[in-house]
């Protein structure tokens, strides 16, 4: 039997820019974690100036600052994400499980009617 599958994927524009996807909620994700840009980078296999890209752009598009960075000296530098950035993964988070939810549906519906 053939199988068939629903698939669904959610971001969020604003201005018709990219402002967060998966990908994105990743980063930020591992930025928290590593405290650093620049290892979350290299986790994710992406150059620093493309994960460096992602900040600004996700950073201009926001009303507030989502993740804040500063620069090296004697305590070293470093990132971190502002309690906007925590709120912004959180949200993203809930609405993807929504999103499983609704496709886990169609599926059965879909399933179901292939059956009869």
């Amino acid at each position: 039997m053939e199988e068939k599958k629903i698939f669904g994927r959610i971001w969020v524009d604003i201005d018709d820019k990219n402002f967060l996807g998966k990908g994105k909620v990743e980063l930020l994700k591992k930025i928290d974690y590593y405290g650093s840009i620049s290892k979350a980078a290299k986790d994710m296999k992406m150059s620093y100036k493309a994960a460096w890209d992602i900040v600004k752009e996700i950073n201009s598009l926001s009303s507030q600052p989502v993740i804040e960075t500063k620069i090296g000296g004697l305590d070293g530098g470093g990132s971190r994400l502002t309690p906007k950035g925590k709120q912004l993964i959180a949200v993203f988070e809930a609405i993807e499980k929504d999103l499983n939810r609704f496709l886990k549906n169609a599926q059965n519906k879909i399933n179901k009617l292939l059956q009869d």
